[in-house]
């Protein structure tokens, strides 16, 4: 903070009694400025809020050879000693997966490698394609939640997988009526990640609902985002162990089977 010091020329000018004045008068606002900071403290608090990132799930994969399982008992006992409840473990025949914020993915990951040794365990950390609420200018959350959890591979091509990314990656701005279905649908939140050329997408609504329900209200009056399905299309390809012509495959949660 700069005080205010009056050299001799301004003493000589103005006189004692003014400089004195002076002097008051700007200790005075900065004493105010100390003692008074509602502004510039809400300022602040708000800036800081807003730079603290928030905290993405991780999706963490158990992929067994086909025609096998994972120990289910064996993963739900590790997840409980991450605190992870057995409500965070989806399952498609050889593929099991984690869905949760967790403090630290790779360590999960490295006693799932230990406990699975003939396993292959993929960790999926940061989502490529982000899309939540504060998107629709509406930031009311249902309180819970369920989540959706699907897979798909991306074609072998790495210049079509390269577009892909691309689109997902300029889609707010170009196709921002594929956002709009999301809103319309009442989507709480839509995550895509990916490791190599396979994909994870986690569709979270709100609990209760049901996606069959929900997923036609985002093509409703959107042609668009038929034109984005479609366009899409060419993209993506089923994982290992699915029918002809079986693009995405549903995980479903371990604990409602």
């Amino acid at each position: 903070m700069n005080k205010f010091y009056p050299n001799t020329a301004f003493k000589k000018k103005t006189g004692i009694k003014e400089a004195g004045l002076m002097l008051f008068l700007s200790v005075f606002f900065l004493i105010s400025a100390c003692t008074n900071p509602s502004q510039n403290s809400s300022q602040k608090v708000e800036f800081a809020a807003k730079d603290i990132p928030v905290k993405k799930p991780s999706v963490i994969e158990v992929i067994t050879a086909e025609g096998t399982v994972p120990n289910l008992d064996s993963l739900q006992k590790i997840c409980k000693q991450n605190d992870i409840p057995a409500s965070a473990i989806y399952q498609w025949k050889n593929h099991v997966v984690v869905f949760r914020i967790i403090d630290e993915p790779e360590k999960l990951q490295q006693q799932l490698i230990t406990t699975f040794p003939k396993a292959e365990v993929k960790l999926y950390d940061t989502p490529f394609y982000d899309f939540d609420r504060k998107r629709c200018g509406d930031v009311k959350m249902a309180k819970d939640w369920d989540n959706i959890i699907m897979t798909a591979d991306l074609v072998k091509d790495p210049k079509l997988q390269q577009e892909y990314l691309n689109y997902h990656a300029t889609q707010f701005e170009k196709w921002p009526e594929v956002a709009n279905g999301f809103c319309n649908a009442d989507f709480q939140q839509l995550l895509v990640y990916k490791n190599a050329r396979q994909l994870m997408l986690v569709i979270s609504i709100p609990k209760g609902e049901s996606l069959d329900q929900l997923n036609p209200k985002t093509t409703e009056n959107n042609p668009r985002v038929d034109e984005w399905n479609a366009l899409m299309k060419k993209y993506q390809e089923g994982i290992p162990g699915t029918k002809p012509g079986e693009v995405w495959v549903l995980l479903e949660p371990v604990t409602s089977k």
